[in-house]
């Protein structure tokens, strides 16, 4: 089993094309991390540079204490795990998980045993005999996983390896995954552009952008406590509102105002040294979809961040009603109860819950107030 440290490290391709930046991250031992981000934000980069797939520009990268910089990939001691599955059509299950093994003259009968023992914890040992084409794509992607397994490798890294399942099917395997590396009890490195994905399967999540940490955290302090509005919009579904706001001091109160409306901050937070240097500015503030609400009881609790708004679309999703609103022109997003009666064209009365809102600095896109 292994750690992985990342220190300082850098790619860059010809071209003056820098696809990761100053990437420091240590990474714990049996962890399961994942690498988060949009298309391009240099997260597969990184899986490869783990693996030697990519040659590191700077930097150095340590799999437990050894520095592999310059060490081959097959010598690194990992597996990976890629998102068309490579698996070999003309071979049975089996001689695809063995395959590898087969390479490193490793004896029969230790073959045997340890496809037969991957095959159990991924429950595809009535499988053993078949070929690739006759199987589905949650089956290949157990098997690809098995061939990874029977190596015993200090660290799995896996590179968006549900992409190609259809949304049922991925979210069993969500969960298979996850049963799999307690099983297994190894490293694993994932990267996926899923934030459900990450969400549910990760103990800490890395998200990225251009090639660059945004930040590094357990997803729930990712959705509680994000650095900025990047971060904020990406972890999350429906994502985070964000309104162009002002920060107004009234007597001893402060308020977020905003067009026609002004919304009392709670005591406690206006009284965050942090917010004193934005009285007067423009700010944005975040609030998720589960902060507004459209019961009369909670609006009657919270009359003074009540505002009237109307409603433009409404998404039934079943355990819950996505309300669409428009307010000063700006499009916000409200998840409220199944049993809401609110629907399109109603005007109607919602409340923001304050000590939920997010406060962001303008120019910096940093987050001032949680």
């Amino acid at each position: 089993m292994a750690s992985l440290s990342f220190k300082h490290i850098y790619k860059k391709y010809p071209g003056n094309v820098t696809a990761v930046s100053d990437f420091c991250l240590e990474i714990k031992d049996k962890e399961f991390l994942i690498l988060v981000g949009p298309s391009g934000c240099g997260k597969t980069t990184t899986l490869r540079m783990i693996a030697g797939l990519e040659e590191i520009t700077e930097g150095e990268l340590f799999i437990g204490d050894k520095l592999v910089n310059d060490i081959a990939p097959k010598d690194r001691d990992i597996a990976m795990v890629f998102q068309n599955y490579a698996l070999y059509p003309h071979m049975t299950v089996f001689d695809n998980m063995a395959f590898g093994l087969k390479l490193r003259k490793t004896p029969k009968e230790e073959i045997k045993r340890r496809v037969e023992e991957a095959a159990r914890i991924l429950d595809i040992t009535h499988l053993l005999d078949r070929r690739p084409k006759a199987l589905s794509g949650g089956q290949k992607q157990r098997v690809a996983l098995g061939r990874a397994i029977v190596r015993e490798p200090k660290v799995f890294l896996l590179d968006e390896p549900l992409s190609n399942l259809d949304a049922k099917l991925r979210a069993s395997m969500r969960t298979e995954l996850t049963k799999i590396h307690k099983k297994v009890g190894t490293t694993f490195v994932y990267v996926t552009h899923d934030q459900v994905e990450a969400m549910t399967m990760a103990s800490r999540i890395v998200v990225m952008k251009d090639g660059l940490i945004q930040q590094v955290d357990t997803p729930q302090n990712l959705y509680d406590f994000p650095v900025n509005i990047f971060v904020a919009g990406f972890i999350g579904t429906p994502q985070m509102n964000f309104i162009n706001s002002k920060l107004e001091k009234r007597g001893d109160d402060v308020y977020v105002t905003f067009g026609e409306y002004a919304l009392k901050l709670p005591k406690e937070r206006a009284a965050n040294p942090a917010l004193a240097d934005y009285i007067g500015k423009e700010i944005i503030m975040g609030i998720r979809p589960e902060g507004i609400h459209d019961e009369q009881r909670i609006i009657d609790e919270m009359p003074e961040s009540a505002i009237e708004t109307t409603i433009d679309v409404t998404e039934l999703m079943g355990a819950e009603i996505h309300l669409y609103l428009t307010v000063d022109e700006q499009t916000v997003v409200a998840r409220v109860a199944s049993t809401s009666k609110a629907r399109a064209g109603d005007v109607i009365k919602v409340a923001f819950d304050m000590n939920r809102v997010h406060i962001f600095d303008k120019d910096t896109e940093r987050c001032i107030s949680h």
